[in-house]
């Protein structure tokens, strides 16, 4: 039975069960790391191709220099004579070469003065060579260590076998492996070094947006933090103080509201609460009586009061839930909310008539929200027109056929120029408004139901003399409307 080691764990692999090593190590060290790896993978890939190139041509180099020299030494005067008085051995033996002549009958023919480990070995191979089976032979001998080559001479049935060892070949070969070693180690270490160098110098903003947050999340102070270059991490730090600068603007504005909607609040609390307390008072057995057209008059007070506070109630809710961000993805026909907003308009205000006009128009959309934004430009118009008068409806695509706008006319005083910029914002009455029932939180709803739906609002004069408001909202006119 054998059973083998588990695999080395991969620091690059991805995060997973039991395997969370690399995730855990700081981005800085992580691209040091990397960096180091590329780099001895480059260095490998390069010191093995220079090492095989180098050793395929030193090697290469032997067998032409030992070919050459055996071929020059078969065909010259030096092996005319039988037992070879006119070969160097001095010379050969100084350039690494062992040289004997081999005969078809196995004889083999030395230079004289030359003992058996000056002799280069032969086999079936040279001998063959000297037979003429074969033209050359080129070998190495494993047991001797060196590169034999048998080249046939002149005068045939013989030979001449020479040898070199390859020792200093290998050695070479060791020096280099020994330099590719070292110089792709400093490689790496500088690799390493550099790695360290760039990740330290190019996480800077990272670490800025990082100190950012945490300031964020302890502190809540929002201010942006400095942007220096046009890099992707310039941008991500503009994106980011963009992300500061939106949820400061929400801060602001839930501060605002939370402030406004307490002003607000406070003067029909306190009337309701003063009225509830006349009303107690005169109930006891020692108070003054109330009459009982006072009495009616208290009550009814309360009862408006209730009224008020309960749709200033449902607008602040409304308007927080408008703040809230919400995705917009649902077909609507624009015609069947106005319809419904004008029906719910009609049961409150039955002392106005409705003038409409409406043409189709399909919109991807927030039905609830928008009928509600419809409706409080219904009321709106109907608060300020007298009674008998009429209020203008009017639905119609733009002349680009891109938007449509939805215009509510009505017959009272009109807005003051001065007011017509603010009539949009929360809270905001007018001084001929103040006397009159309402939160002013209706044209703010108006507003953000718009915005959220890519479009605006407008303010004016209408032609019949009192308010215009607009609403423009993008979409289409319906496919049937095209043809």
């Amino acid at each position: 039975m054998t059973s083998s080691a588990p695999p080395p764990p991969d620091l690059l692999a991805p995060d997973g069960p039991g395997n969370s090593r690399f995730q855990r190590v700081s981005l800085r060290n992580r691209v040091t790391w990397l960096a180091a790896i590329c780099v001895a993978g480059a260095v490998a890939l390069v010191s093995v191709a220079a090492f095989l190139t180098v050793h395929d041509s030193l090697y290469e180099q032997v067998d032409d220099n030992l070919t050459e020299r055996a071929v020059e030494a078969a065909h010259g005067p030096l092996v005319r004579t039988p037992d070879l008085q006119q070969v160097p051995v001095a010379f050969y033996n100084a350039a690494n070469f062992k040289i004997s002549v081999l005969f078809a009958n196995g004889t083999e023919v030395h230079p004289p003065d030359v003992d058996s480990r000056s002799r280069p070995p032969t086999s079936y191979q040279e001998l063959a060579v000297a037979r003429g089976e074969i033209a050359e032979s080129l070998r190495t001998d494993e047991r001797t260590n060196s590169r034999i080559v048998a080249v046939p001479t002149g005068a045939g049935g013989a030979a001449v076998v020479m040898s070199t060892s390859l020792r200093p070949t290998q050695q070479t070969l060791a020096q280099l492996s020994v330099v590719l070693v070292v110089m792709g180690g400093a490689g790496i270490l500088l690799a390493a070094a550099a790695g360290t160098t760039v990740a330290r110098a190019g996480l800077r903003p990272v670490q800025r947006l990082t100190a950012a947050t945490e300031r964020v999340a302890l502190t809540g102070d929002l201010r942006p933090i400095p942007v220096s270059g046009d890099d992707e991490l310039a941008r991500l730090t503009t994106s980011f103080n963009r992300m500061l600068g939106a949820l400061a603007e929400s801060q602001e504005r839930q501060r605002r509201l939370v402030a406004d909607a307490g002003h607000e609040l406070r003067t029909p609390l306190t009337s309701l609460r003063t009225n509830l307390e006349l009303l107690m008072a005169s109930a006891r057995p020692d108070a003054p009586e109330l009459s009982e057209q006072d009495r009616d008059e208290m009550f009814a007070d309360v009862q408006a009061q209730v009224t008020e506070l309960s749709a200033l109630v449902g607008d602040l809710v409304e308007l927080a839930r408008e703040d809230t961000p919400q995705v917009v993805h649902e077909p609507v026909d624009l015609v069947e909310v106005v319809e419904r907003a004008l029906s719910r308009a009609q049961r409150r205000a039955q002392r106005v008539e409705f003038d409409v006009r409406l043409h189709p128009w399909r919109m991807m959309g927030d039905a609830t929200a928008l009928e509600r934004a419809v409706l409080n430009l219904l009321d709106n118009g109907a608060k300020w027109s007298p009674e008998g008068a009429t209020v203008r409806v009017e639905l119609r695509p733009d002349p680009g056929a891109r938007h449509t706008v939805l215009e509510v006319a009505d017959a009272g005083p009109g807005i003051a120029p001065g007011d017509r910029p603010y009539v949009f914002e929360r809270f905001y009455r007018s001084s001929d408004a103040r006397t009159l029932p309402g939160s002013g939180l209706g044209l703010s709803i108006v507003k953000q139901v718009a915005e959220r739906h890519g479009g605006a609002v407008w303010a004016g004069e209408a032609p019949e003399g009192g308010a215009l408001l607009r609403m423009t909202l993008p979409g289409r006119v319906p496919d049937i409307q095209q043809h």
